[in-house]
């Protein structure tokens, strides 16, 4: 079992900044591939960005120049550096991990977190 818990979301007005943790416990070795999705309201959760284990990246076209992923093996960690956020950025961000991939298929993924919420104001 890995637990995943999630911090560093809140309200910020648009062109601010936010940085997203996610602490990792459990068994965490197995897990490769750590990330982000995102659900905004009467939306799909969608990927925002992976990381594997070995700090090999995938992140979504749209978002390439404002959002960063980083990951600490050493402390089981996972963040999401957020810039020049847009009022379309609002959603709930979930942190998530799995043994092989985060990709479309949401059934697949492993283990979720419970969820961050962004709200960026106009």
């Amino acid at each position: 079992q890995v637990q995943l818990v999630e911090s560093g979301g809140g309200l910020v007005q648009a062109g601010g900044s936010l940085r997203l943790s996610c602490a990792a416990s459990g068994n965490i070795f197995s897990m490769n591939v750590m990330g982000w999705y995102r659900q905004a309201p009467g939306k799909q959760r969608e990927l925002v960005a992976a990381i594997t284990r070995g700090g090999t990246t995938n992140r979504a076209d749209s978002l390439k120049g404002r959002f960063a992923i980083s990951r600490d093996n050493a402390k089981n960690t996972v963040s999401l550096q957020m810039n020049s956020l847009k009022p379309e950025d609002t959603a709930v961000y979930y942190c998530a991990a799995d043994p092989l991939r985060l990709g479309t298929d949401l059934s697949a993924v492993n283990y979720w977190g419970q969820g961050t919420r962004v709200t960026v104001s106009s």
